[in-house]
Parts: structure tokens; C-alpha cells; sequence
């Protein structure tokens, strides 16, 4: 699979590598080799998630202009094994992986209804809905904790930036969201935005 640049994303891409802005890339990781296909119970749900955690992930290329490939020596990366192995083949195996709990994706919990079948689409949206209001995160982080966890992120991202000048991270749909959001708030400003598919790509600049 190719995942080519698309131009028309392109905002102010050569004003934001000028010498002095910041950048910050959030990638998400690519497809995992978990099937979807038929109806599950909510066991089967629960073992999905589990399976989709340890997945390989789909054979891909991505060129991407926004990404300084040659520059890039060190990639912030959730410890979930599908960003940890898209990351990898992004940069190479000598690249420097730093894994952090932090850049987890938010945790999901199938709720119990075993007489129920459903495509496994229609248990993660409902499950993660109901996290969204409070009313299914026995066991695991609340959405409160969970958007705390992502300003810690933000934050953690934004200092190497600031030191660096470049920083990316090799993450999750739903968190590099709410890390995108919480940048935004510190003043950071969206170039690319890549929207919310696998290997989606997404640029930020500071300027002094």
C-alpha cells in the first residue's frame, strides 16, 4: 500500500519550515492485520480489541512532503505494538524509538450484552460512546483521565519541539486528536491537517 502527499492539504508548508518555526508531526500508525468481517459476540469484541493491540500491520510506503525523513533521528511512539512497527518502517530500523505510556491510544471496553451479535464496528462506536459519558469505563482510564493524559502528551511533545525544533511521534487516531486539540490551545498553529485514516499525517508549527 502507497499512501502518497496530498498537495491539496498543503496550507503554508515552506513558510512553516522556516529556520526558526517549531514543528510538531503526529502520524497514525497503520492499517493492523485484524479481520472485521461477521457478527461478534461481546467475548468475541473483547478478544477483537485484545487482537488489534498485538496486530502486525499492512505492508505500506508513505511519502509525505510535510515529513523531513533525512532530519528525523528520533520518533516519540506509543508502546502499542501496531505504532511501534509503523514507525519502523517510516524511519528505518536504526531510528531512535522513544516508547511512553503516555502516547497510548484511549482504552476501550466492550460492555456486556453476550446474547447480543454485531459487526465489531457497531460494538467499538457504542463502547466508545458510552466511555465518552461516563457510563463504561469500569476498569479503565475515564475520558476525563484520558484527555489529561493527552495534555501531558501535548505538553512532553511541545518542549522537545522547543528544544529540537522538530518532533514527531507515531501514535493513535483519537489521541493525537485530542494532543492536536491541546496544542492549538497553547498557541500552535495547524499547517497540514490529515484528517483521521490510517497513516494519516498531521503538521503543527510555533513561530516566535
Amino acid at each position: 500500500m502507497r499512501i502518497p502527499f496530498a498537495k491539496q492539504q498543503l496550507v503554508t508548508l515552506k513558510e512553516s519550515k522556516s529556520n526558526t518555526a517549531k514543528q510538531i508531526i503526529l502520524v497514525r500508525h497503520a492499517p493492523p492485520l485484524v479481520s472485521r468481517k461477521g457478527f461478534f459476540n461481546a467475548k468475541a469484541a473483547a478478544q477483537y480489541i485484545s487482537d488489534y493491540d498485538a496486530a502486525d500491520v499492512a505492508e505500506f510506503i508513505l511519502e509525505h512532503e510535510a515529513i523531513p525523513y533525512q532530519q528525523i533521528k528520533k520518533v516519540y511512539c506509543s508502546t502499542l505494538n501496531r505504532a511501534q512497527l509503523t514507525a519502523r518502517t517510516i524511519f528505518g530500523p536504526d531510528i531512535e524509538l522513544v516508547t511512553n505510556p503516555l502516547f497510548r491510544e484511549f482504552e476501550r471496553r466492550i460492555f456486556s450484552l453476550p446474547l447480543l451479535r454485531l459487526p465489531i464496528k457497531l460494538w467499538l462506536l457504542s463502547a466508545r460512546l458510552l466511555w465518552f459519558l461516563g457510563l463504561n469505563s469500569r476498569d479503565i482510564e475515564t475520558f476525563r483521565q484520558a484527555r489529561t493524559r493527552a495534555r501531558e502528551a501535548a505538553e512532553l511533545l511541545a518542549k522537545d519541539a522547543t528544544e529540537n525544533r522538530t518532533t514527531v511521534l507515531v501514535a493513535h487516531g483519537l489521541l493525537n486528536n485530542f494532543i492536536q486539540r491541546e496544542l492549538l490551545k497553547m498557541g500552535w498553529k495547524r499547517e497540514v491537517k490529515g484528517g483521521n485514516d490510517f497513516l494519516a499525517v498531521h503538521l503543527l508549527t510555533l513561530h516566535p
